[in-house]
């Protein structure tokens, strides 16, 4: 248990000074702090210390959970009340109609809910877990952080590969008259 605790332990400490660095490279190189990178920085640096604290990984686990589903409901409230999230912050770099914009937004509110559903069926099923391989004992925790590594990372980037992809039929004719100059 305790060389559990203290791979948690470590990677919870990368996953806190990391975060804090990024943040603080942010507002350096943007002159301002972005809305995303810190709300999620604040529930990373958050759940973290609670890990930290208490000793149980659970905290950093959850937070995916509890932050996704988070984000995925935003989004739906956003584009019930017509505030689009996506449009709001990327608006001025990415030019997409109004289609377009909703579409990214509930697409990737399904994602996140999916994301979130997944990650507790790993946390919870695989909780109790320990099984020898490759000369280590690997537990619940560890089989959560290898799905986390190789299957929700690179999903994730296939899926907003395939959400700009999907995006291009939705330029804006301010961004499609912009390209014929």
């Amino acid at each position: 248990v305790s060389s559990k605790l203290a791979g948690v332990t470590a990677g919870t400490w990368s996953l806190i000074v990391c975060t804090i660095l990024s943040l603080i490279l942010s507002l350096a190189v943007l002159g301002r702090p972005p809305v995303m990178p810190f709300i999620a920085g604040a529930v990373s640096i958050t759940f973290g210390v609670l890990t930290l604290v208490t000793g149980d990984p659970k905290w950093v686990q959850i937070k995916v959970t509890i932050f996704n589903t988070l984000v995925a409901g935003l989004l739906w409230w956003g584009l019930k009340t017509d505030r689009n999230f996506f449009q709001f912050i990327f608006g001025g770099t990415f030019h997409y109609t109004k289609e377009g914009w909703n579409k990214l937004a509930g697409n990737l509110a399904w994602f996140f809910l999916v994301t979130a559903v997944f990650n507790e069926a790993v946390r919870l099923g695989f909780e109790h877990t320990e099984f020898w391989a490759l000369n280590r004992l690997f537990t619940g925790v560890d089989v959560w952080i290898l799905f986390k590594l190789f299957i929700v990372m690179p999903a994730t980037g296939l899926y907003l590969w395939w959400q700009v992809r999907l995006l291009q039929r939705y330029r804006s004719t301010v961004e499609n008259k912009a390209r014929r100059q």
